[in-house]
């Protein structure tokens, strides 16, 4: 089949401008449904004790109810026209959901690091999630609303200049690019950026399985054992489980050890021959149950704990994958394995992924996706930066996102002929992310009477600590 022209490229991109104008962005349309039947939907099948938890994260302010709420974003962008430029998308693309990590090469880069919802999607809905996350952020920290409006135009308008810089790369320059920890520092605008990121590298640097190893597990001269720390940790089968006696079932005698080894073998034919050399030089010494993020709680999710010949740990994390909430509103691809889904758009968003990803089979035909529990692993904390920081951050998620769909489709031509040179692409993007964060308080308040009236139970970590006497 002959390949198309760049010029034909850059035509069918502004041909989407016919049904799905720039300035048409601005809208998040007539939203007629009830959130607190989202929120339920996305809470069904999940680990019962734990929903509580969920809530109560959620509770304590707009931005973490955001976090929380793909689904109710997913939904509230089905009901609006879409650019028609699909590609894989993160999927859930807030400014909390990128960080930074170490390559295989143990090079330090930030990138989009959470892809539970990675789904094929229009381009767009990613930058509306970010936008919107802005400026919902902008306000739980009492910033204006100018300088909301600004950090969205400064994340867009970084999107816009990338892709263009992306539409002129081949295909091997754009897929080996990355965004170092050098890099940041090298095109930082200030002093305390810089200082930032550099900090930031000393910190990672100490984010290793050793020094996880000290904090999380105790040796009894035979083997090691992950500590309980409830309700973040716990052993199923231990005193401080929060799963019901039907849910532990799978658990009991040497059953966990079975469908472990299962698991394992499943996980183990979904890595190259060198990775499952690796690995055979590690022994599992414990399974504990891991309570994670705000959007996740409820999840099921294990951290395996084994060590090699020398006795230095490897911690991998044995996570749920359940559908995305973009396809449950976007007509994607058929998909046969969930954790398959996160693993292969992991791989295909990010500049380089962690080695361990893989898959595999859990209990009652659940799907789950294995990735390294914390190997130089940084997140932001947003709640410290002064507004230069936002800015300088707002700027680096633009850069990231368009980095990853532009070797993610290939269509870095298509949609920089889409959104053009102008501002008015961002400018749509900065009424429609004003709007939404209008409706997530809405939506926020309609959430807080729930569990005020008793229709939701939110419990905080403090909480469901107090239950425990570890």
């Amino acid at each position: 089949m002959k390949a198309s022209t760049i010029a034909e490229r850059e035509a069918r991109g502004r041909a989407a401008r016919e049904h799905s104008k720039r300035s048409s962005h601005r809208t998040v349309g007539e939203l007629h449904r009830n959130p607190i039947e989202l929120l339920k939907r996305s809470s069904e099948g999940r680990v019962e004790r734990l929903v509580p938890l969920r809530y109560g994260r959620m509770s304590v302010s707009p931005f973490t109810f955001f976090r929380g709420t793909a689904i109710i974003q997913a939904h509230d962008l089905s009901q609006i026209p879409d650019t028609g430029l699909t590609m894989p998308i993160c999927g859930d693309g807030h400014l909390m959901n990128f960080g930074g990590f170490a390559t295989p090469e143990r090079q330090l880069v930030f990138d989009l690091n959470d892809f539970d919802e990675v789904a094929t999607g229009p381009f767009e809905w990613d930058l509306k999630r970010l936008t919107a996350s802005l400026v919902v952020a902008a306000r739980h920290m009492r910033l204006s609303r100018g300088t909301a409006e600004h950090l969205v135009m400064t994340a867009v308008t970084e999107y816009r200049d990338r892709m263009a810089q992306y539409a002129q790369c081949g295909a091997l320059e754009l897929w080996y690019d990355r965004i170092t920890f050098d890099r940041m520092a090298e095109t930082a605008l200030s002093p305390e950026r810089r200082r930032i990121v550099r900090r930031g590298m000393e910190k990672a640097a100490s984010r290793t399985h050793e020094n996880l190893m000290e904090k999380m597990a105790d040796f009894d001269g035979d083997r090691w054992t992950i500590r309980d720390a409830p309700p973040a940790l716990f052993h199923v089968l231990g005193a401080n489980t929060l799963f019901t006696p039907e849910e532990t079932e799978a658990f009991r005698g040497a059953n966990w050890r079975k469908m472990l080894e299962r698991m394992w073998g499943e996980y183990l034919k979904t890595m190259p021959h060198d990775r499952r050399e690796l690995l055979a030089h590690f022994t599992v010494q414990d399974i504990v149950f891991k309570v994670v993020g705000v959007g996740s709680v409820g999840t099921r999710c294990m951290v395996v704990l084994s060590v090699d010949h020398m006795g230095k740990p490897l911690f991998l994390q044995l996570k749920e994958a359940r559908p995305s909430v973009i396809s449950q509103y976007y007509k994607s691809p058929a998909i046969k394995h969930e954790g398959e889904r996160v693993v292969q758009g992991q791989r295909v968003l990010q500049a380089a992924s962690d080695i361990f990803l893989g898959w595999a089979n859990g209990p009652l035909g659940r799907h789950f996706y294995f990735r390294q529990l914390r190997d130089m692993k940084l997140s932001a904390n947003i709640e410290l930066f002064d507004t230069d920081l936002l800015e300088g951050y707002a700027k680096l998620c633009g850069w990231i996102m368009a980095r990853a769909h532009g070797k993610a489709s290939g269509q870095a031509i298509e949609v920089s002929a889409y959104i053009g040179r102008g501002d008015q692409f961002a400018e749509s993007l900065t009424g429609y992310a004003c709007s939404y964060a209008d409706q997530v308080e809405r939506d926020y308040d309609v959430f807080l009477k729930a569990c005020r009236n008793g229709e939701l139970e939110a419990r905080t970590d403090e909480d469901m600590a107090a239950d425990f006497r570890v």
